[in-house]
């Protein structure tokens, strides 16, 4: 959008291009005839290469953000300093793990990945232990709806709405819990122990673990207002920063609204540029 309306711009991204949408094996929420991520990330890729006016520096963290009253100043972590009239700010969300549930108990250094990087091996013939009932679980049975698999979702009553899409499934077996303590793997099983809401405890057995209890804002140290959730609100910011994407709350984390977003923010630079 920025190129569109004759912007130049430098893209500051740490790993590739759209990397997140290559793990995203079914959409059926964005226009323009695209069913997966892979072949929206291959558009998007596409565009960007093909535009003189925007500058890509991937392998790039940026560490710092500074506002002032006529610039904006980006660190990145090699030391570079990057100078623009307005920065937008897209660094999104990543996933929670186990310990920063209150509802799971798990060993301290355990870590697990989410259900989106989920691959049809991971599934055929086996079953899954999903810890949450976020949306990630409906797009996987919908990317994969002839594999053989046992969904075991744990989930707390907080997640009762969202489990609503996947109810129905026979692969599904919703556990409606209070805590779920977590145990180190030993040899290829999972296990655990759930307390069910009625009090009853029950033992939990599979073959793999994935995340679905959600994600958390992902924002360079700066001159950012974050509300406690470390969400940053656009309307909080200086005039200078503009947030897109799912860095801006946790109701909108959609690509759909995430590519909208985007774009606003771009004409938004532009408009208050042209103007001043």
């Amino acid at each position: 959008m920025a190129a569109s309306v004759g912007m130049r711009s430098v893209l500051i991204e740490p790993d590739g291009l759209c990397r997140n949408l290559y793990r995203i094996t079914a959409l059926n929420n964005v226009l323009g005839g695209y069913t997966n991520g892979p072949e929206l990330a291959h558009s998007i890729s596409a565009d960007l290469n093909s535009t003189d006016r925007c500058r890509i520096e991937l392998g790039h963290r940026a560490t710092e953000l500074r506002a002032f009253d006529d610039h904006v100043a980006v660190t990145l972590e090699t030391g570079a300093r990057l100078t623009a009239p307005h920065a937008v700010l897209a660094t999104g969300v990543g996933a929670l793990q186990p310990r920063d549930a209150d509802w799971i108990t798990a060993p301290p250094n355990l870590t697990l990945p989410p259900l989106w990087q989920a691959e049809p091996h991971h599934a055929e013939g086996r079953t899954l232990l999903v810890l949450g009932g976020d949306r990630p679980i409906g797009t996987f049975l919908r990317a994969y709806p002839d594999t053989n698999t046992r969904l075991l979702v744990a989930y707390p009553a907080s997640d009762e709405y969202k489990v609503e899409e996947i109810r129905d499934d026979p692969r599904v077996t919703l556990l409606r819990i209070d805590h779920l303590l977590l145990r180190t793997p030993e040899g290829p099983v999972i296990t655990a122990e759930a307390l069910g809401r009625d009090g009853e405890r029950s033992t939990v057995e599979a073959d793999v673990a994935f995340l679905s209890i959600g994600s958390a804002p992902i924002a360079p140290p700066g001159d950012l207002v974050r509300d406690t959730a470390g969400y940053c609100p656009p309307s909080d910011q200086h005039p200078r920063i503009i947030i897109a994407g799912d860095l801006r709350s946790s109701q909108f984390q959609r690509i759909a609204t995430a590519m909208g977003s985007g774009s606003e923010a771009a004409l938004r630079a532009y408009y208050a540029t042209r103007n001043s």
